[in-house]
């Protein structure tokens, strides 16, 4: 089985989960001391809002879009897991702003020049850099921007424990070759000439330890401190990135 039908059939799992149980949507929080960067990523795209049109790639069971329709945008999320677009189909069916669509980021099931914005949180490593790349950028509209939230892989502590996540088969070999790098970011930034990149958790790696002595909320507000003050990139554990596409 190639890896991609491998974590086709690892999310198709998950969602039948909540398909099958009487409590469908009440998604797992993460720690305030990793929000910051969702809550910067979330801050960029309701600059974007209105009635644009929207793509998200790789939504997974909707964690997200339902923040993504609250800000009017016309939104289609997509996701290559069918059982994980069923559960979006239920959860927005209210919603008149809403479409969802099977779809594999490395092939797009929409024009050229589609949509206003493309967002993604956490997929990018689900798909061939450089093909999702070019996806992206031929569905969007002249203008448009594309807003990510992503893992960096530049720090050994964090490669060592997605390699043990590998071990144990919690993610496929393609997603520990694809995860983010600053050089996949510089690829963005050549290509669509128009970047802002912020670095979130430079010192994430440290709160295993830090957590024993510091509360939630200490271990957030002295994040949320080195990376206001210090611009340290390398070890970031997220960052966010958004990038424009010429008008011309």
């Amino acid at each position: 089985m190639i890896d991609k039908d491998i974590e086709k059939h690892r999310y198709d799992n998950r969602a039948n989960i909540f398909l099958d149980s009487n409590n469908l949507y009440n998604f797992d929080k993460i720690p305030t001391y990793l929000n910051t960067p969702y809550q910067y990523y979330f801050h960029l795209l309701k600059r974007k809002s209105g009635q644009s049109k929207l793509l998200e790639i790789g939504a997974g069971m909707g964690e997200n879009t339902s923040s993504l329709l609250d800000m009017s945008f016309k939104v289609t999320s997509t996701d290559i897991s069918s059982k994980s677009v069923k559960v979006m189909r239920n959860k927005f069916s209210k919603y008149s702003n809403f479409s969802v669509e099977v779809a594999d980021m490395e092939k797009l099931p929409f024009n050229n020049e589609s949509f206003d914005v493309v967002c993604s949180a956490g997929s990018l490593s689900y798909g061939d850099n450089t093909v999702v790349m070019n996806e992206i950028y031929r569905v969007l509209k002249k203008g448009g921007v594309m807003i990510a939230v992503d893992s960096l892989n530049n720090n050994p502590i964090y490669r060592l424990n997605r390699y043990m996540h590998y071990l144990k088969g919690n993610r496929s070999k393609s997603t520990l070759i694809r995860m983010p790098t600053i050089s996949l970011i510089d690829k963005y930034t050549e290509k669509f000439e128009h970047a802002e990149v912020t670095f979130f958790g430079a010192i994430t790696w440290t709160f295993p330890l830090l957590s024993k002595v510091l509360s939630e909320q200490a271990l957030t507000k002295l994040s949320n401190w080195v990376d206001a003050k210090f611009d340290i990139q390398g070890s970031a554990f997220k960052f966010v990135i958004m990038l424009k596409k010429n008008e011309t």
